[in-house]
């Protein structure tokens, strides 16, 4: 069955979207294509209110427009100019005769400014940048672009339709837009997260719960079998197989969304405040999403030791992927005084990690497992590849995992670093996801240069 995804194009832009899909298959596209931002709210609204949309490709200024009124569990993809666009960008001024610099660039990020003219060695003192920023006004734009070259030389390369169509007369200006082979991979991207998405939702997972050790084997027996009914009286695992695994362990098997539910889309384990209140016992959680139940319970038996290993009642889970999120800690169903309190931050902070996940395009998995490589590192720089290493992920996937972070505020570039003594220096970077959580920080877009 085909997937149906929204697109949501400015009328100039929608032969370049067209171009870009043609040659996809197995997806249905529903079209919004406005002329005007203030056109932007209503025809989506009227998009998601009329279809059973199963994602949303969107770019930034159109997502601002219309965020507010998307479902909540609509997966979202907000394109960014890449490299390679702003790269054409620049081959098409050289077309035209003109100086490679000076060049005003807006909308790009610093980052992707850096690599691109070191790459084709452009006097970097020479080109300036603006950052795309959700309160940036079209006329502060352009009044940055006539700043930039206010002695009438050069030229200026935007992704903003308004912006080309206010500066021309007025200075040179080349559209610096996602050209169709960045969009279809947008695309590509968003259809393959949707798919794995539903794969994983319906697959098998389970979780494997653990006492600590202590006492005489009659206490330990009498705490595996208190787990294993407070376990069996949960509501969430009410459609759960849960068995006594001996030793110390009880097993629950189940589909994947039955534990998102239990654990609030793997972000806390409230048996695990149960236990300690009602038995007086720690317990240490594993859970394993897999191609089957057979290699779901292996991964979460891992998963359950790398819980132990912290010493402190916490979760984890470990997908056959790679994926390794947590640690997961407590968190009981709301109660009363303080305890609710927590509750409701606990619950607050997770829809923040949901929305947070949607806007930048990943999963709430990956998003909450950036944030524990935050909390890891303590304030300390990553590079990509100690990023990538922390993830179980390829070198370049950890670049491209960075970049969109950067992009969205949520890492900050903290210069370079010359790991090996030949090679090029690697970009350090600062997670900034805790502060987006808790609103301790604006991630506001870096100053330009």
């Amino acid at each position: 069955m085909s997937l149906s995804i929204g697109l949501v194009v400015h009328a100039s832009r929608r032969g370049v979207f067209e171009e870009a899909v043609e040659s996809l298959s197995g997806i249905s596209l529903k079209w919004v294509t406005y002329g005007h931002e203030r056109d932007i709210r209503p025809l989506v609204r009227s998009l998601v209110d009329g279809h059973a949309l199963d994602g949303l490709l969107v770019g930034a200024v159109p997502y601002r427009a219309c965020r507010d009124v998307l479902p909540p569990r609509l997966p979202v993809a907000v394109p960014r100019s890449s490299a390679l666009d702003l790269a054409l960008a620049l081959s098409q001024a050289q077309v035209r005769g003109w100086q490679p610099v000076p060049v005003s660039i807006d909308t790009f990020d610093h980052e992707v400014v850096a690599e691109v003219t070191e790459a084709l060695h452009l006097d970097r003192t020479r080109v300036t940048c603006l950052p795309y920023d959700d309160d940036q006004s079209v006329d502060d734009i352009c009044a940055f672009h006539q700043r930039s070259l206010k002695e009438g030389s050069g030229y200026v390369i935007t992704a903003r339709t308004a912006v080309l169509r206010q500066l021309r007369g007025a200075l040179r200006v080349l559209n610096g837009s996602p050209v169709p082979s960045s969009i279809r991979s947008e695309l590509h991207e968003l259809v393959s997260r949707v798919r794995h998405e539903r794969a994983g939702a319906s697959g098998f997972a389970a979780g494997v719960f653990c006492v600590g050790r202590h006492g005489r084997p009659g206490d330990l027996e009498r705490s595996r079998t208190g787990l294993l009914h407070l376990l069996r009286a949960t509501p969430e695992l009410t459609d759960a197989w849960i068995e006594d695994r001996g030793r110390r362990g009880v097993l629950v098997l189940g589909r994947r969304t039955l534990f998102e539910r239990f654990s609030r889309n793997w972000l806390v384990v409230p048996v695990l405040d149960q236990a300690r209140e009602s038995l007086g016992v720690r317990v240490a959680a594993g859970f394993g999403v897999g191609p089957s139940a057979r290699t779901s319970v292996v991964l979460a038996e891992r998963a359950a030791v790398r819980a132990e290993s912290e010493n402190r009642p916490c979760g984890y889970l470990m997908e056959d992927s790679g994926l390794v999120v947590g640690p997961m800690g407590p968190g009981g169903p709301p109660r009363t005084g303080l305890h609710r309190d927590q509750d409701d931050r606990d619950r607050d902070q997770g829809d923040r990690l949901r929305e947070l996940a949607r806007t930048v395009g990943l999963s709430t998995a990956t998003l909450s497992r950036l944030a524990a490589i935050e909390q890891d590192l303590a304030g300390r720089t990553v590079t990509p590849s100690e990023l990538a290493d922390a993830m179980a992920i390829t070198d370049p996937s950890g670049r491209r995992l960075l970049r969109k972070l950067h992009a969205h505020g949520l890492a900050s570039s903290e210069g370079s670093a010359q790991t090996h003594r030949k090679g090029r220096p690697t970009g350090l970077y600062r997670l900034a996801i805790d502060a987006a959580l808790t609103g301790s920080a604006d991630g506001h877009p870096l100053t330009a240069v």
